[in-house]
């Protein structure tokens, strides 16, 4: 028969092996699900649009990926044209693809809902023009060659940004 402190040690030995790594283990899923996949910091037009711009081209999603994106974006219109949602939008403006990379980026490598998305675009936009898009840019005269700031799409050619604030 057993000691009672033999017993006691045995015990002991068990929760330490098994039941603390999976308490830690837990505590980890629990952390890492609790995050807001969408939370970006916005800080500069010109460099995060030309990163959203490369994830754009860089990031492929998958079949499920690209469902989450549509719904987000389709909830959208287009800033620049408000016929239009922003998952297709009119044309592939800097303005649209900087919305389309940070979509793909959240969704990818932050494991962002739709719901997430949409308002991370949304601030997104909000941070490039506070002072809201029109959404007739391409419909008027110089609209696609204005700046964010000023109601325009920043251009067509991302090599030459035009979306300094």
């Amino acid at each position: 028969m057993l000691s009672h402190r033999r017993v006691l040690v045995q015990i002991t030995s068990f929760v330490l092996v098994f039941g603390l790594p999976l308490a830690v283990s837990l505590a980890l899923d629990r952390a890492a699900s609790s995050r807001t996949a969408g939370a970006v910091k916005f800080f500069d037009a010109p460099s995060q649009a030309a990163e959203f711009i490369g994830y754009s081209r860089s990031i492929s999603l998958t079949p499920a990926q690209k469902t989450v994106r549509e719904k987000a974006l389709r909830a959208m219109s287009a800033p620049c044209c408000k016929e239009f949602p922003l998952a297709t939008c009119c044309c592939p403006c800097n303005l649209a693809k900087s919305a389309w990379g940070l979509s793909n980026y959240l969704i990818a490598r932050k494991g962002a809902t739709a719901g997430q998305v949409k308002e991370a675009v949304g601030g997104w936009l909000a941070f490039v023009n506070p002072n809201g898009f029109s959404g007739d840019a391409c419909d008027s005269a110089g609209g696609c060659a204005r700046r964010f700031a000023h109601n325009g799409c920043g251009g067509m050619d991302e090599r030459n940004l035009l979306t300094a604030r």
